[in-house]
């Protein structure tokens, strides 16, 4: 094989890993922006958020005991309203903001676990984070939601949502 081929066939390959093919699952880093949970059908409405980043600048020039400084602070943000669409639901609903700041509306009812103890106690709810940074792995139309339940943050929780929608920046 040529060196020029070989070269090229590894660009093949590292763009193959480097783009998730259909069906692939894709983790990513997420807060929430909102949390609703019900256990009779209700109407979820996607609320608006605004975000803001601040940096600052100071300089400062002594001399002896005397300090000069001077200063000043740049602050940037988004505010995004409320979308005027909604989701006929029941049990636990999410948006989820993610880093390109669209947001995916989660939801999870509660599931069907067999316990021999009739229809209404065969279910558990759905397992719901407390903490508003989670991970999140995308896969068709599933989001695993995972969350650290340790101090080391080691042992982590999860559970499985359907993707309801995904909603662009505006």
């Amino acid at each position: 094989m040529k060196p020029a081929l070989s070269v090229l066939a590894l660009s093949c390959i590292a763009l193959l890993f480097a783009h998730p093919v259909e069906g692939q699952k894709k983790e990513l880093t997420v807060k929430i922006i909102d949390r609703q949970n019900h256990q009779t059908r209700y109407t979820y409405f996607v609320p608006g958020y605004s975000t803001a980043n601040a940096n600052t600048n100071v300089n400062c020039i002594g001399v002896d005991s005397t300090v000069n400084c001077s200063g000043s602070t740049r602050v940037t943000g988004t505010n995004v309203p409320a979308h005027s669409g909604s989701f006929e639901v029941q049990g636990a609903t999410y948006a989820l903001q993610l880093p390109d700041s669209r947001v995916v509306v989660v939801n999870c009812e509660s599931k069907f676990v067999e316990r021999f103890a009739g229809s209404a106690g065969n279910h558990r709810s759905c397992r719901m984070p407390l903490v508003d940074e989670i991970q999140v792995e995308f896969s068709g139309d599933k989001a695993k939601l995972k969350w650290p339940v340790s101090i080391d943050g080691k042992k982590l929780e999860s559970e499985t949502y359907k993707i309801l929608g995904v909603l662009d920046k505006k």
